[in-house]
């Protein structure tokens, strides 16, 4: 499939397309860029993806078909239909999609903190030492509060870290106060 020029409509030559440069048109000489999946230059017809077999990656937007690369974006994996070489990076449609049109391509996030997961192992090492029990529960829902909103995961994840943080939190804020009210009262006081 031939790509056209911007101004003319004349197709591009195709090895200036697959050096990832600008291609020069032959015909009004207009310098053009475009990024275009290495299916569509292919001269054989259409790139063919293997299919997957048992336990192997598969591509992130063909589940059938076998991942040859990782996305150095967003991570995804891709197949050899979906690959696209970039700046010397292999990138997924997605993240060609979301970058076209800016001047310089953008680093996705690759990682993320795991503030659901900090927030419920506080209280959950708190139990294990214990002195430090009276710092770790609210310092776990202050954490719970402060990071509710925020993405989680760059995988699927739910909040229930969260939820079971704030649980074990508030049970631990129980059991301190009821040592606090016996330590202060005293466990024989005001009985005759």
């Amino acid at each position: 499939m031939p790509v056209p020029c911007a101004r003319c409509d004349m197709p591009l030559p195709t090895f200036e397309l697959t050096s990832g440069g600008a291609a020069v048109c032959t015909l009004c000489h207009s310098s053009n860029r475009a990024r275009v999946f290495p299916a569509a230059l292919a001269e054989t017809g259409p790139v063919k993806s293997e299919a997957a077999l048992e336990g192997e990656a598969t591509c992130f937007d063909h589940p059938s078909k076998r991942a040859v690369a990782a996305c150095n974006q967003c991570g995804r994996f891709v197949c050899q239909l979906c690959s696209v070489e970039f700046g010397g990076e292999v990138w997924c449609p997605s993240c060609v999609a979301a970058g076209a049109g800016k001047a310089k391509p953008a680093k996705a996030e690759t990682q993320r903190t795991l503030y659901d997961s900090i927030a419920l192992m506080i209280p959950l090492t708190a139990v294990v030492l214990y002195p430090f029990m009276v710092l770790a529960a609210p310092a776990s829902l202050v954490l719970t509060v402060l990071k509710w909103k925020q993405p989680l995961s760059l995988v699927r994840r739910n909040r229930w870290r969260f939820i079971a943080a704030i649980l074990i939190s508030l049970a631990e804020l129980v059991f301190c106060a009821a040592i606090v009210y016996f330590l202060v009262r005293g466990p024989f006081r005001g009985r005759p």
